[in-house]
């Protein structure tokens, strides 16, 4: 078992203070609207998802993570696992904006030769740390990586972002058991509560809640906070952050098609891209002007 003696490892404080907020807050619409870009020239791809999770991963890549773009391979990067890989756009728009590699080739998303695809592929681009796609897979992979870091006393934490649905999936309670078994503190597994999956509503499917006393039973460390406030988010992150000895699921609740309102908590939009003209119009529309009501509130 790995060396637990040491505790977590001290890091930079992540409090915001409200000029930081402000520029997180914005990036993340310039990342919707990309994100709707790239599904209209895709033709294909999941909105839903992507769009309820832009705070949390402009949250990541922006003020959470220790990373460097111009270096995806440093060895003491944290790690980000995507668990549920259909909601990658968000990720390939995240680390685009954040200098993975050029904006113009987030255009490419789905298309043949592309290393966007529509599942996250370790191999075509540095830094996704693994390929997803069976759902489930991703827990366990993190699992794994963390148990590896603690083995080698790394100074780096591990993400694990999952889809709600995906706890649906028997390889997710295995991973939360492995992980409360050995006190993986230096993992977070962030959970996007945004109650649908492909075949409807998460509780008429397969029915989750009480979903806090059942990951805390796995004696793992369990936050709830509102996934679509970026302040709300990163203050989750710093109490998972300051934990020993457990491992911490952030319950990160969100609103699925965040800021269109033609989207928001409709299922069907799991899967499919806005039509370009009109609709994608229209759902730009909205973000602008969600985006502007926000910036107004810290004026």
């Amino acid at each position: 078992m790995p060396n637990l003696s040491k505790g977590p490892k001290v890091r930079k404080p992540l409090h915001l203070h409200e000029k930081k907020l402000k520029s997180l807050e914005k990036k993340a619409f310039e990342i919707r609207e990309d994100l709707i870009d790239m599904l209209v020239e895709a033709g294909s791809g999941h909105s839903a998802g992507p769009l309820g999770m832009a705070d949390v991963f402009t949250a990541l890549y922006f003020h959470v993570m220790v990373h460097d773009p111009k270096k995806p391979g440093w060895k003491n990067r944290d790690r980000l696992i995507l668990s549920n890989g259909h909601i990658t756009p968000i990720r390939y728009a995240a680390m685009a904006h954040a200098g993975y590699f050029p904006k113009k080739q987030m255009m490419t998303l789905r298309k043949l030769g592309s290393p966007l695809q529509g599942h996250p592929e370790l191999e075509y681009l540095p830094a996704v740390e693994t390929t997803s796609g069976p759902l489930g897979s991703g827990s366990s992979q993190a699992a794994g990586i963390a148990y590896a870091g603690l083995m080698d006393q790394s100074p780096w934490r591990v993400y694990c972002v999952m889809g709600d649905g995906e706890l649906n999936e028997g390889q997710v309670w295995e991973a939360f058991q492995f992980a409360g078994n050995n006190k993986l503190f230096n993992l977070t597994f962030i959970i996007d509560r945004n109650n649908i999956q492909i075949d409807g509503a998460t509780e008429d499917v397969m029915p989750l809640e009480p979903l806090v006393d059942k990951l805390e039973a796995f004696n793992l460390n369990v936050i709830r906070c509102a996934g679509n406030s970026i302040r709300d988010f990163v203050s989750a992150v710093e109490h998972a952050q300051s934990i020993s000895e457990k491992s911490t699921v952030i319950i990160a609740d969100t609103i699925p098609g965040y800021g269109i309102d033609f989207m928001e908590f409709d299922f069907t939009w799991h899967g499919k891209p806005p039509k370009a003209g009109e609709e994608s119009q229209s759902a730009v529309n909205h973000l602008r002007t969600l985006a502007g009501r926000i910036s107004s509130e810290h004026e």
